[in-house]
């Protein structure tokens, strides 16, 4: 009883600490795409050997979610990311001297590795909230998260247009470090809430992968699908600065704010349990997205064209996004941050896998090589949800 009296309360102060802090740390994972043909053209390298940079980036997330997130579960979660903060903070500051293109290998997977902490803000807001107010507060921080992601290219594109692409880093740096005194001073610590070691917390991880089924199948669409849209986002500066646009990063960025339109759209998803099955929606959502490869095909030399696939290709991601994510965190309450684990774990690596794919047939192919993983991913997840979602 007395430990229940003394648990700490998601004040609104905490709470909004936690929704600008997952925007802004999350955004350190985005600022490269916009960058990349700036950052090529410095060093004088290729555009698929830059590309590394986005593809490391998220193969650090994914190795971050694997490997730090379930710490939430062991440690005090206040010192912990106090303590992340740091490697971010250094792999910023390291992004802006970087004196050659193969240091930012390593530190743009370091930005990754780092950048998770928003995946621990959100199940915390959960446990500080009232349980009438749960859903408000891990919504809100959601909503914090996504904007950070979708402002993070506008802002890079813009500040590395007209300041440098080192600057935009700097900027990074110095919010992080705002950010960690905010922290600091006003984020309650939580105590862990798994008793054990850090090899059983693991074991437990592949123990959740064997025995749910919903989770697997959830996780490979996941994957593929984020493999299509991170295909697209990657190359489309590399896009721009062909015939007939000539545009520089700050236009990339702008479209940005395009996918805004669709993304937020997608947060609709929930009314519409009413009248589609989560199988029905998320197999809409994948249509949707193949509508979008396709007018980036038809039309992808063109701005309209680009406008409405990007409307389409964000609605369709994110909407499929949320409906996993229903799926997943219904299958062990008890679990929660380790099941997401798995899923975004999966997630990121295929993002990682398409951003890999789309740089190297950028080189060969230039456009159609894009459209082409694109459409093969989504195919791919559309298929994979034909033949085992029933199942399932």
């Amino acid at each position: 009883m007395e430990k229940e009296l003394s648990k700490p309360t998601l004040s609104p102060i905490v709470l909004w600490i936690m929704i600008v802090g997952s925007g802004l740390v999350v955004a350190n994972n985005y600022y490269n795409q916009p960058l990349l043909s700036l950052m090529a053209k410095d060093f004088n390298v290729s555009k698929s050997k830059i590309s590394t940079i986005a593809m490391l980036t998220q193969i650090g997330y994914a190795f971050g979610l694997l490997f730090i997130i379930p710490l939430g579960d062991l440690l005090k979660r206040k010192r912990m990311i106090l303590f992340d903060f740091v490697f971010i903070i250094i792999g910023l500051l390291g992004m802006y001297f970087a004196p050659s293109v193969t240091w930012l290998f390593p530190l743009s997977f370091l930005i990754g590795f780092s950048s998770v902490i928003p995946q621990i803000f959100v199940p915390m807001a959960a446990e500080l909230a009232l349980p009438e107010k749960k859903t408000q507060a891990v919504g809100m921080v959601m909503s914090g998260l996504l904007v950070g992601i979708l402002l993070s290219r506008v802002f890079s594109g813009f500040i590395g247009e007209y300041l440098g692409w080192r600057e935009v880093y700097l900027i990074g740096a110095v919010l992080m470090f705002i950010l960690w005194f905010a922290i600091y001073f006003f984020l309650p610590e939580v105590p862990p809430n798994y008793k054990g070691t850090y090899k059983g917390l693991m074991k437990s991880i592949i123990g959740l992968v064997k025995n749910e089924p919903k989770l697997r199948l959830a996780s490979f669409r996941g994957a593929t699908a984020f493999a299509a849209f991170s295909a697209f986002w990657t190359t489309l500066v590399f896009h721009l600065e062909e015939a007939p646009f000539f545009v520089s990063s700050d236009i990339a960025g702008a479209f940005g704010l395009i996918g805004a339109v669709g993304a937020l759209a997608a947060a609709l998803v929930g009314k519409l349990n009413g009248y589609f099955s989560t199988s029905k929606i998320i197999f809409y959502s994948i249509v949707t997205m193949l509508i979008a490869w396709g007018f980036f095909y038809q039309f992808g030399f063109t701005y309209w064209g680009l406008i409405i696939g990007v409307i389409l290709i964000d609605l369709g991601l994110q909407a499929m996004h949320v409906s996993n994510q229903t799926i997943i965190f219904s299958l062990n309450a008890k679990a929660s941050n380790r099941i997401n684990t798995v899923y975004m774990t999966s997630y990121f690596i295929g993002g990682s896998l398409g951003t890999f794919l789309a740089a190297i047939l950028w080189e060969k192919y230039q456009w159609n090589g894009v459209i082409g993983v694109g459409i093969f991913f989504t195919l791919l997840c559309l298929l994979s949800h034909l033949l085992f979602d029933k199942k399932d």
